[in-house]
């Protein structure tokens, strides 16, 4: 393996931070104008100064090649050497903490380090230059090192940092040594679970990204995992990341690991867990400053890393939070550090691909170390889209309006309620252009430039104004404009061609969206943070599609055929039916007369899936009307999480009847869930499962209808037909399930839809009538 990369800046911090953890409003600087304050200075300097100076030096830790490596911000080398670290942040140089200034100081003397010795300078002035952004006050402080002395400085970091790599590297040994001796953890691989799991290895050779369409049943987890630690064992990545968008793959994830381990595998694990769902219900709404969480906590991570890494190999949030409290450590903040250790991080999409959120101590440059396991991947088109859209509503500054008008006392609020104001006024010009237009929306293809601003100005004020008030609704109300503007200020950074500005009257005022069509080339640019990844789903088809919304579409592909018989299940297309808006009323007689018959033929439990709430109480009433000794039961859109644990403990329950249960086709319960044997015998689907007609699908539709002729597909048919596919998909979960599935439209029987069917739904019937229905039921149980 080529030397590892450790950034100048990762090394500093990680050795010479301490203090207090503060999670406090951060800076109102983005990206976009770091940077150009940056250009703007270095602008200044004299033609001599060499900005972004590449610096790097390898150095020997622990038997191993480390390349220690940064960008200055500017550098000088004449008669004398002159390195210029800028920095660029809201408070007053005086008001950062001390150790924050060590560290920028720290960081450039590392610069100096490297480049006295490497261009033979006894003598270095180092300059920190800080540019207070609210203000535009510029602070430069100036010393002079010699180059014995930052030698001694960067040979005591290197030396600390020593111990921890010593720590790693002979877990990575043990680590290495185990995984090169791994067994698959079954008596022998099921049906295509070899060629999958070879196929990865390949992938990981090869630093491509592969697309797999795997059937329920197919073991994708352990068949993906397995590989990657075989190629961590040959020191080919030097870690992986499981990403997935619900808790129960996670789940899945860490059996596997516990699997694994149980036949030898030694392997630090963890999942990274939301952080409203991992901090203490003591912190809950406390200030950082009063946290004694985060009082000090850099003063004592690094003895709750070391103690977690001597003792612990799977970590899971009640262990994590357990060395949390043992250690008086921020859970959340505590698991993000502990991450650096580890050699699987388990955890949602986010972490990677969210602008947001993304982990930036793994992901702020390439490092082909990493790769990528992205499991469930036909979610992520949708999630993408949301990672990169923003909005915000009138109501939202109206609120903050009135909760001002109701404080009581002096708060100081000059500033901040003029910034309100410029904010408000901004809105209501939009307001008024749009209720000028007389239309339901309007869409614009330029970003809101005058909007943004006074976005940036209000929450620029808020970060001095919210530090000196206490806690009550007027703070707490300013805090969440302050979110929802730091997002879309965040987002407008990435406004290209593909992005439409929706705006929209709504019960709560206007409403303005940036929308994000085609997140496909923020996607790419994560994905290349890594060596590569494997894209896995039950539901990858056609394959050309997602690898094109997800940003690869010069992917492999690996379509892999059901492990189990096709005979375990009846795939039966109703030509009869009509489910099209206008023929809804019409075709329910049909539809429950359909439902019927497929409960009829065997007693047990049914799923029926129906496009909408509305649609699906029309049918369960019916239904109910029609056959009112079965019992039923019926998804609402108000279900709490015990509610939802009823609706399927009522299948798992045992008795003697039939049960039916009416869900939401793209809900909750058409996907991510098992139901086997008895607990499930039957699944019906309702409609082919087009999403509901709105503006945002119409701008979908018109975008891909000019990129490549797509438009209908990719914005409702390729999204439905994935749903009907998922839910589909709850009936036939291991060797001993069998059962019948009813596709209730007409569409279905169209060569449109079964040019998507995979291979495995090859043997399917088309069935002309109820009564030809009721035949090939109970023909299927007659076998």
């Amino acid at each position: 393996m080529a030397a590892t990369k450790i950034g100048i800046r990762q090394l500093v911090e990680f050795i010479l931070r301490t203090g207090d953890l503060n999670a406090a409003v951060n800076s109102q600087n983005t990206a976009l104008e770091g940077a150009r304050i940056h250009r703007k200075l270095q602008k200044q300097r004299g033609e001599d100064y060499e900005k972004e100076y590449y610096i790097k030096r390898t150095v020997d830790m622990d038997d191993e090649q480390f390349t220690i490596e940064g960008r200055a911000d500017g550098v000088v080398i004449g008669d004398e050497l002159f390195i210029e670290e800028i920095k660029t942040s809201d408070p007053t140089f005086d008001e950062l903490s001390e150790n924050t200034k060590t560290l920028y100081w720290s960081q450039a003397k590392v610069y100096g380090a490297i480049l006295t010795q490497d261009l033979d300078f006894d003598r270095v002035t180092i300059q920190l230059t800080y540019y207070q952004r609210p203000t535009d006050a510029i602070v430069e402080k100036q010393q002079e090192f010699s180059r014995s002395e930052l030698k001694k400085f960067f040979d005591e970091l290197i030396e600390e940092y020593e111990q921890w790599l010593k720590l790693r590297s002979d877990w990575r040994k043990e680590r290495n040594q185990a995984a090169r001796k791994l067994e698959f953890p079954f008596p022998e691989y099921r049906n295509g679970q070899r060629d999958l799991a070879v196929a990865v290895y390949k992938t990981i050779l090869t630093s491509q990204r592969m697309f797999v369409e795997a059937p329920t049943g197919t073991g994708k987890t352990i068949s993906t995992m397995f590989p990657t630690i075989k190629a961590l064992g040959e020191e080919k990545i030097d870690r992986f990341f499981y990403l997935t968008a619900k808790q129960s793959t996670q789940h899945v994830a860490e059996e596997a690991i516990k699997l694994m381990s149980e036949h030898g595998l030694k392997l630090k694990s963890i999942t990274l867990t939301a952080k409203d769902r991992m901090i203490f219900p003591e912190e809950v709404d406390v200030k950082p400053e009063d946290n004694p969480y985060m009082i000090g906590y850099y003063d004592r991570i690094k003895d709750g890393i070391k103690d977690v890494l001597l003792n612990e190999n799977q970590l899971v949030k009640d262990k994590i939070q357990m060395y949390a409290k043992k250690h008086m450590l921020d859970p959340f903040e505590f698991s993000l550090d502990l991450s650096l250790f580890c050699d699987l991080i388990i955890g949602d999409y986010n972490y990677l691909f969210d602008p947001m959120v993304y982990l930036q101590r793994f992901f702020s440059t390439e490092d082909q170390n990493n790769f990528f396991l992205i499991d469930e991947a036909h979610n992520l088109v949708s999630r993408s889209r949301a990672m990169y859209s923003a909005e915000i509503n009138q109501d939202a500054v109206i609120k903050v309006q009135e909760l001002f008008k109701k404080a009581k006392g002096d708060v100081d609020s000059k500033q901040i309620k003029r910034r309100l104001t410029q904010l408000d006024n901004e809105l209501e010009l939009i307001h008024q252009a749009f209720s000028e237009q007389s239309e339901e929306y309007m869409v614009e293809n330029n970003p809101l430039d005058a909007l943004e601003k006074a976005m940036l100005n209000f929450n620029e004020a808020g970060r001095e104004w919210l530090p000196k008030q206490p806690d009550n609704d007027l703070t707490s109300g300013i805090l969440d404009l302050f979110f929802i503007n730091n997002k879309y200020v965040k987002i407008s950074e990435y406004f290209d061609e593909s992005y439409r500005v929706l705006i929209k009257n709504t019960e709560a005022g206007i409403n303005i969206q940036e929308q994000i069509l085609d997140p496909s080339p923020y996607l790419d640019a994560s994905l290349k943070k890594g060596r590569g990844a494997v894209f896995f789903s039950a539901t990858l088809s056609p394959v050309d599609y997602y690898q094109e919304t997800l940003g690869s579409s010069t992917g492999l592909s690996l379509r892999m055929a059901s492990p189990f018989d096709q005979n375990q299940q009846n795939l039966l297309l109703t030509s009869y039916i009509d489910t099209r808006f206008a023929a809804r009323q019409n075709s329910l007689p049909q539809i429950v007369a359909s439902v019927a018959a497929l409960v009829d033929a065997k007693e047990g439990n049914y799923l029926i899936f129906c496009p909408s709430y509305g649609y699906l109480t029309q049918i369960a009433d019916a239904f109910k009307e029609l056959v009112p000794d079965v019992k039923v039961t019926v998804q609402t859109n108000q279900m709490t999480a015990e509610d939802r644990k009823a609706y399927l403990d009522a299948f798992r329950e045992e008795k003697n009847g039939t049960l039916v249960g009416f869900a939401v086709l793209g809900g909750i319960f058409s996907e991510g869930i098992d139901l086997t044997e008895e607990q499930l015998i039957g699944v019906g689907i309702v409609s082919v499962g087009l999403p509901g007609l709105s503006i945002e699908r119409k701008l979908l539709q018109n975008y891909f209808d000019e990129k490549n002729g797509h438009g209908f597909e990719y914005a409702y048919q390729l999204p439905g037909m994935n749903h009907v596919l998922q839910a589909a998909g709850r009936l036939i979960r291991t060797n001993k399930d069998r059962g019948n599935i009813v596709l209730m439209d007409q569409r279905f029987v169209t060569s449109r839809y079964t040019n998507l069917f995979p291979r495995h739904w090859s043997n399917y019937r088309k069935i002309y009538s109820v009564t030809a229905l009721q035949k090939a039921v109970k023909s299927f149980w007659g076998r």
